[in-house]
């Protein structure tokens, strides 16, 4: 070790030690406590997407059913007397179904079926709350075309 002048001139405790084996250790905790920052800054400024949201009744009775299992259909109100059915978990456009009626049927059909070979036994059905019944009943109808299907309709859980 070359004789530093500078440095004999110093305190002992104020004198640089090196490493024993010549590597640096790196201090990764900054790096930790920025990324927790970041993690907490992306979900407190989050915001679900509100326009694929669905306003589900309330019940007060009913059993849990895993969305993994389940195919999942969203019928939404439009405005007037229309209501889209859409094959996916919430108001996504390009899940919509067709507005004919037979050709809608077929396409609910056919999910469902591709549902139970994915070894998924369960079709939930989401309905927003202003959503009339005869929208749903055909829905349901569809469904209930396909043998082996577990139908479910969800609702909000008050507790």
């Amino acid at each position: 070790m070359p004789f530093n002048p500078a440095a004999a001139s110093l305190s002992p405790s104020l004198r640089r030690k090196r490493a024993a084996s010549g590597e640096d250790d790196v201090d990764i905790t900054p790096m930790i406590d920025i990324t927790f920052l970041l993690l907490i800054f992306f979900l407190v400024t989050s915001t679900p997407d509100q326009e694929s949201a669905v306003h589900l009744p309330e019940a007060l009775h009913g059993e849990a059913v895993s969305q993994l299992e389940s195919t999942v259909f969203t019928v939404s109100q439009e405005a007037g007397d229309v209501a889209s059915v859409y094959a996916a978990d919430g108001k996504l456009a390009e899940f919509l179904l067709p507005g004919d009626a037979a050709a809608r049927d077929a396409a609910i059909q056919k999910a469902v079926e591709t549902g139970l070979t994915d070894n998924k036994p369960n079709v939930i059905v989401k309905a927003d709350k202003g959503v009339a019944y005869r929208h749903v009943a055909t829905v349901v109808a569809s469904i209930s075309r396909v043998p082996g299907a577990s139908l479910h309709l969800a609702v909000l859980d008050t507790d």
